[in-house]
């Protein structure tokens, strides 16, 4: 039989209380005994002087009891002082024990004890529970707007960013800090943001489940021990007391969950979520608008690296491949999701991976599988509860599943991880309408375009009430952490692919010779050719045919590619159906760029005329 590792299943069923669930036939029941530490396995020996004070040192046993208060006095098992860090006292942070970047070992064994539900499975990793919450909310993110940032936060029609007034997310604040003092033992993580060391950000977590400090022990660059002796003040905290459920009645909360920033005072409140994607979210939101300020382009993005230093960034929302076709077994990886391109190259923003586990196989992504061991946190899974091997094809609590896993677990990753500029800039879709092509070379205009529009297609079946493929746009490929216009990012991405030379590619991973139910998926092995293509510049020297409407430059020929399906016109077998799917495809690009065009005040109006030449042109306006 195996079990879920979490009590909250979608679709409104739901699995009973986490107590009767550990009643329950076969599922492992861990007792919450304190732990009881066998002093008779314990024995060191040290060095010591002889008694008289006079003759060489000579090796004595202490006794194992001896040995291990000695080590408990001088280790204090991570415990520290809160005036040794200075741990927000300021904000009226006073808890009974704090527990300063503890080890995963030392993580595992208090998350084990403490944290109901959370256990070690067959491959080592930490399979832990993240709640009623199995991802993030965005709806219930909330920024303060203040004078110095009424200009530049993004806010309107598309906009992710939901105001809240600085009153409102002081007393969240209050109410997280009222929390987290009532715990009785609480975890801070200090560490940094940005490989590049000239542009990093020093981050505090401060939270109350080992999940939590493992999870951004993972995530963030962790800092060596003389980093940590000098680490200061942060740039920047996150009070996690995700426990605590926010208050509806407070004004600008809309649930019983709120994820608040506040850039003036460069923090960050969580409340009524435990998901840990939170976190490492708020982070990168943060950088999105910090990064800018600095000239510094942050990107939602995959890289890798050649072995002639050729970089290439993978843009794509979930569904395109883009964690698959950016690790490459011949390619070492930069990072999988987060990176920042200065004036000094590229930068992954991340020390960790988090990866998607629903459908993980070793055949197929067996650089994410292999990642996956002690020291690995593994979000919402099932397992069997005897051999507690973990079945990563259920989706029983939700279909995502998730690993965090310290980058240097991919078995190619580059440390440090930076790169040169990038060569290559790789949009990824899934057009389940089936008209666009699987390649195709893009000029900066179009780059821009469809780097804003961020488009990909759910298929019948992936949702409730969704019978035929629907398009989804997500600006910049990341909308939901965007704090300026995406105009701004667009025009930052376009002066630096102009200064460096850079290629942008459109790749379609999904379906040809009709839509979904009619045509059938690109494959992957014709896929990873096309990006070999573009990585050995083949393509770039590679005759082109226009298509109509988007005015797509397509490669006539493409090794290890047949060339009838380059074109997908070709592929379906009446040309009326498909330019008229090919025309709707125009509208629904049209439509959701309406709210962009005028460049929100971000850019000038010449930059966003530009842009927006980019986009369909045979379609009539809708």
């Amino acid at each position: 039989m195996l079990v879920p590792c979490n009590l909250e299943v979608g679709m409104g069923r739901t699995l009973g209380s986490l107590d009767r669930l550990h009643r329950s036939p076969g599922f492992p029941v861990v007792r919450r005994r304190r732990r009881r530490v066998h002093l008779k396995t314990v024995a060191f020996e040290v060095g010591t002087s002889s008694r008289n004070g006079c003759g060489p040192a000579g090796k004595v046993k202490k006794t194992a009891e001896e040995a291990f208060s000695e080590y408990i006095e001088k280790e204090g098992c991570g415990q520290v002082s809160l005036s040794s860090i200075d741990v927000a006292p300021q904000v009226g942070l006073a808890p009974k024990t704090v527990h300063r970047n503890l080890s995963p070992s030392e993580l595992y064994e208090m998350a084990v004890e403490y944290e109901q539900g959370t256990h070690i499975v067959s491959s080592g990793a930490l399979a832990t529970l993240s709640g009623a919450k199995t991802g993030r909310s965005p709806k219930d993110k909330r920024v303060v707007v203040d004078d110095e940032t009424e200009s530049e936060i993004w806010r309107g029609e598309g906009s992710p960013n939901f105001e809240i007034s600085e009153s409102s997310f002081l007393t969240n604040r209050e109410m997280a800090i009222n929390f987290l003092n009532t715990r009785d033992r609480l975890f801070v993580f200090d560490g940094f943001a940005n490989w590049d060391q000239e542009a990093r950000i020093k981050i505090r977590v401060v939270c109350s489940r080992a999940y939590h400090a493992l999870f951004m022990h993972n995530m963030m660059i962790r800092p060596s021990q003389e980093e940590l002796d000098d680490f200061g003040e942060p740039d920047f905290t996150i009070f996690n007391a995700g426990e605590c459920k926010a208050n509806k009645h407070v004004e600008g909360v809309g649930s019983d969950a709120c994820v608040g920033v506040s850039l003036k005072h460069n923090q960050m409140v969580i409340l009524g979520t435990e998901y840990a994607g939170e976190m490492k979210k708020g982070v990168f939101s943060v950088m999105h608008y910090l990064m800018p300020k600095r000239d510094i382009l942050s990107l939602h993005s995959g890289c890798n690296v050649g072995q002639d230093g050729d970089v290439s960034l993978f843009f794509g929302l979930s569904g395109t491949g883009k964690t698959t076709l950016s690790a490459d077994p011949n390619r070492p990886l930069i990072g999988d999701d987060e990176h920042c391109w200065s004036s000094r190259g590229i930068s992954n923003i991340e020390g960790g991976c988090y990866a998607k586990c629903i459908g993980l196989k070793p055949t197929t992504e067996p650089e994410i599988y292999d990642a996956i061991r002690y020291g690995t946190v593994l979000e919402n899974v099932v397992y069997d509860p005897v051999t507690r091997d973990v079945d990563f094809d259920s989706g029983l609590l939700t279909e995502n599943t998730r690993a965090s896993y310290p980058i240097e677990f991919i078995a190619n990753a580059q440390k440090p991880c930076v790169g040169p500029h990038p060569k290559n800039v790789i949009l990824l879709c899934c057009d389940a309408f089936g008209v666009l092509p699987p390649v195709s070379k893009l000029n900066l205009e179009q780059a821009m375009y469809h780097f804003i529009s961020g488009y990909t297609a759910k298929v019948a079946g992936t949702e409730v009430g969704i019978v035929e493929p629907e398009a989804t746009f997500s600006a910049c490929f990341g909308g939901a952490f965007l704090m300026w216009h995406p105009m701004k990012y667009a025009a930052m991405l376009e002066e630096k692919m102009k200064e460096h030379g850079t290629s942008a590619w459109l790749v379609n991973t999904g379906w040809t010779g009709g839509s979904y139910g009619v045509g059938h998926r690109i494959s992957l092995k014709h896929t990873r050719a096309i990006i070999d293509g573009i990585h050995s510049g083949e393509l770039d020297d590679a005759d082109f045919e226009t298509t109509p409407i988007f005015n797509l430059h397509v490669p006539k020929k493409c090794s290890g590619v047949p060339s009838g399906i380059l074109l997908p016109e070709k592929q379906w077998g009446s040309q009326k159906e498909f330019h008229k799917k090919l025309d709707h495809l125009g509208h629904l690009f049209e439509g959701n760029f309406e709210k962009y065009k005028d460049g929100g005040g971000f850019v000038s109006e010449e930059v966003a005329s530009r842009i927006c030449s980019g986009g369909p042109v045979h379609s009539t306006n809708v």
